[in-house]
């Protein structure tokens, strides 16, 4: 009876678990614009080489490497009224919009003064990144310990994530060239100031709607050095680490890769003709649709000027889509009959299988890119409530083996998993596209730089990709086991009230 009154007290509402998800949106509208388009912004509308736009993004994880432990750590041992974590997600929402804005914006400064910009701007909203994301992302690994809960939670917050990750990728090009008229940094400081307002307000939403209902172990020791020793020791966190790593290294190169691709690799007339077919083009009888879809700017116009930037978003668009209906659909659904660890395998090995298909088709087979990103978003889909659900089961493995809980230093290795993977990948793809002679705005770019613009968007990618697929061999925590340590755990958090 007293476990059942327990298992009672861990369900969420529907309307928590979509408060909780805005805050995903919020970070994903940064997050997206980080891993698609800061490589692509840095190199063709602020004018940095390619070679030091990626050293940016990798000497930034020098500082996440203290940054984000630094921030477990506090948020671990904040105590207020609100929580221990739902206080950081007020606390940085302001600054979180400020420096988005500022690491997107283009004073008018030498190279070096660029550079300069662009590191000090993009550290700190990392920083800040990191003060906001480990928290939130802590939230969701204490708002309950059921297990079908918890997974429920992660699929509500990453159909909001693939909401707003429609949005960035899907739109910003498109009102970057609406509001831009012709002046691209102009374009690109309305839009990221749009979604800077709408971030801001998202996370607000967040900070009022969650409550976190599992609480340390009673009379529990503070230790960093303990902290330290679990998480080191902890084979299923470590398994985790080295998964995310490659999964984000792996997002932000192929992300970063495919805005050149679409850019300088696409045949721009097989992508108008294929765009006609779709209306998306200027037609003589017009309508209230098309309109609608100019008003976004997601009509091409006759001098194929923004064939690119329409291309692009309906190719970004298109894949959410999918993965969207994958999420809703299949995370949950497969995760329940096979387990967490199993469906990312199945599913990472296939989304790394069609990533490798993009380098043999060809610049022309507009409808066989378009197929082949379908497959790999539809392959990618189910795993991505699933990294955070099972960082939830991480947490509890560490409690359930060393009897201390340390949820926001468990989820800020993590964070800092994440974000180096980002800084990697970004600086991956600028220097291959480097070496293999890129030359950004050219109009005709050389063989061998469409050549590592190929390389960077499907084999290099693949290979990651499958490296996050072995690492999960090594997580322990199946289905049955997880099913086993969470009943001991809700025997054990009973008798310690």
């Amino acid at each position: 009876m007293k476990e059942q009154i327990q298992e009672a007290s861990m369900k969420v509402s529907m309307a928590e678990k979509i408060g909780y998800s805005m805050g995903d949106g919020s970070a994903n509208l940064v997050f997206q614009m980080m891993m698609m388009f800061q490589l692509f912004f840095y190199t063709d509308v602020f004018g940095i080489k390619a070679t030091a736009a990626g050293m940016i993004l990798l000497v930034a994880r020098i500082f996440d490497a203290f940054v984000d432990p630094m921030v477990g750590i506090l948020s671990d041992r904040t105590e207020t009224r609100w929580g221990k974590y739902r206080p950081w997600v007020l606390w940085t929402a302001l600054p979180f919009a400020v420096f988005f804005i500022l690491a997107f914006s283009t004073p008018d400064l030498g190279e070096r003064g660029k550079i300069l910009y662009a590191g000090a701007t993009y550290i700190i909203l990392m920083s800040i990144y990191s003060f906001n994301n480990t928290p939130y992302s802590s939230i969701g690994g204490v708002m309950t310990s059921d297990i079908k809960e918890r997974t429920s939670i992660a699929s509500v917050r990453f159909v909001t994530a693939t909401i707003a990750t429609f949005v960035v990728q899907g739109l910003t090009l498109p009102l970057v060239t609406k509001f831009g008229q012709g002046n691209a940094p102009k374009g690109w400081h309305i839009t990221i100031a749009l979604f800077a307002i709408i971030g801001f307000g998202l996370m607000i939403i967040t900070f009022f709607s969650c409550k976190e209902r599992i609480k340390p172990v009673k009379n529990q020791k503070t230790s960093v050095k303990q902290d330290f020793h679990d998480l080191v020791g902890s084979r299923p966190w470590k398994a985790m680490f080295v998964l995310t790593i490659f999964l984000f290294t792996t997002l932000a190169m192929w992300g970063s890769s495919m805005s050149y691709y679409f850019k300088y690799v696409v045949d721009k007339q097989s992508l108008y003709d294929f765009l006609s077919t779709l209306g998306l083009t200027v037609s003589a009888t017009g309508g209230i649709g098309q309109s609608i879809l100019d008003a976004f700017g997601l009509i091409v116009k006759s001098d194929l000027s923004n064939v690119f930037a329409v291309g692009f978003s309906l190719f970004n668009m298109a894949g959410q889509l999918v993965t969207l209906v994958g999420v809703i659909l299949l995370s949950g659904w497969l995760s329940g009959l096979f387990g967490k660890r199993n469906v990312f395998i199945v599913c990472l090995a296939f989304t790394a299988l069609f990533t490798s298909m993009f380098f043999v088709v060809g610049s022309k087979s507009i409808t066989a890119i378009f197929i082949i990103n379908l497959l790999k978003s539809l392959s990618y889909a189910p795993t991505i409530p699933l990294l955070w659900a099972m960082m939830g089961d991480v947490a509890d493995y560490n409690e359930w083996q060393y009897n201390r809980r340390a949820t926001g230093f468990t989820f800020a290795g993590i964070v800092f998993a994440l974000k180096a993977g980002l800084g990697v990948g970004g600086a991956i793809c600028g220097k291959i596209l480097d070496n293999f002679g890129f030359v950004a705005n050219a109009p005709q770019q050389l063989n061998s730089s469409i050549v590592g613009i190929r390389l960077t968007s499907s084999l290099i990618p693949a290979v990651t990709f499958a490296i996050g697929v072995l690492a999960l061999f090594f997580y322990p925590i199946s289905k049955k086991s997880n099913q086993n340590m969470q009943k001991e755990l809700t025997i054990r958090r009973g008798t310690t009230k």
